[in-house]
């Protein structure tokens, strides 16, 4: 499986490096697939050890699927920040969007999501910092925001209830 990831992961910054799309979406499974990650050692479905109800060797099994999971979004963006583009990198000119939509498989919580963004947008984004914003903050709130930086504007999106302030590049 980590060929086939790594093949897949190399072939959208190829997509990125061409012109080919500039969007792109990287999923290893679904929310509720249950996959089994056998190949770090971790034979249980994601979704069944999500439901931990606090048992540590359930949760060490969380965290080698997150770490699993870090290593691949790694790969992406060090291969992104290896190619030039213009006067930067093609890092420079994505947007990475890493995350999900739970903060807590467990209890099934949406605030405090872990969400990363990198890249800079072509400038438009500054890059460096930890953001919080309000409880109850919706998170197409962040997607309309980033929809703008790559010329998507658009009033609506989802819950939406306004665009998050302190993006800019």
């Amino acid at each position: 499986w980590r060929q086939t990831s790594e093949f897949k992961l190399t072939m959208m910054v190829l997509a990125f490096q061409t012109d080919v799309t500039r969007v792109c979406t990287f999923m290893i499974a679904n929310e509720g697939s249950n996959k089994s990650y056998p190949f770090i050692g971790v034979n249980d479905g994601h979704h069944t050890l999500s439901h931990h109800q606090g048992d540590p060797k359930k949760q060490a099994k969380i965290s080698q699927i997150n770490r699993f999971h870090v290593t691949q979004l790694s790969y992406i963006l060090q291969r992104l920040k290896s190619i030039p583009e213009g006067d930067g990198t093609l890092l420079d000119n994505c947007l990475v969007l890493y995350g999900g939509g739970l903060s807590d498989g467990n209890r099934h919580n949406s605030e405090n999501l872990p969400i990363l963004v990198a890249g800079r947008g072509g400038g438009t984004l500054r890059t460096g910092r930890h953001l919080r914003y309000p409880e109850e903050t919706p998170m197409c709130n962040l997607l309309l925001s980033l929809l703008d930086r790559v010329g998507a504007r658009i009033d609506t999106f989802g819950d939406a209830t306004g665009r998050l302030k302190s993006l800019e590049g």
